[in-house]
C-alpha cells in the first residue's frame, strides 16, 4: 500500500471529526437528539479510523522530522506537545461520555461532555494544523 497518502487521509479524518463534533454540539443545543447522537457516533468512528491509520502509517513509515527553522519550530513543537498529551488524556473521557450518554445518565453525560468536547475538538483541529505544518509548509 502506498504510504504517501496516509498523512493526508489522517488530516482529512481529523477535519471530519472536528466538523462532526461541532455539528453534534449545534444539534444538541437545538435539542435535535437523534442528529446529535448520529454526529457523535460518526465523530467517534472517524477519530478511531484516524488512530488506526495513524498507527499503521507510523509503524510502517516511522516519524517525519519537522523541517521548519526559527521561531516556527517552537510553535510547532508546542502545538505537537499539547496535541499529543491531550490525545492520550482525552480517550477515557470520550468513552466515559459515550457510556453515560448510552446508559441514560444524562446529567453525568453533560457534566463530562462539557470538558470532553473542547478537548476532543482541540485535538482534532490541532491534528490538521500539525499535518499542515509538517507536510505543507
Amino acid at each position: 500500500m502506498d504510504l504517501s497518502r496516509f498523512p493526508e487521509i489522517d488530516a482529512s479524518l481529523n477535519a471530519a471529526s472536528a466538523c462532526l463534533l461541532i455539528a453534534g454540539y449545534v444539534f444538541i443545543r437545538q435539542r435535535a437528539l437523534k442528529a446529535h447522537v448520529m454526529c457523535m457516533v460518526m465523530a467517534l468512528i472517524t477519530s478511531s479510523a484516524f488512530l488506526a491509520c495513524y498507527l499503521y502509517y507510523h509503524f510502517h513509515h516511522g516519524s517525519t522530522p519537522f523541517q521548519g527553522q526559527g521561531p516556527i519550530r517552537a510553535v510547532y513543537f508546542t502545538i505537537l506537545l499539547s496535541h499529543t498529551i491531550l490525545a492520550v488524556v482525552i480517550v477515557p473521557f470520550v468513552f466515559l461520555s459515550v457510556y453515560r450518554g448510552v446508559t441514560g445518565q444524562f446529567h453525568k453525560h453533560i457534566r463530562v461532555s462539557k470538558k470532553t468536547f473542547p478537548l476532543w475538538l482541540y485535538v482534532s483541529v490541532t491534528g490538521v494544523v500539525i499535518y499542515w505544518m509538517l507536510y505543507r509548509m
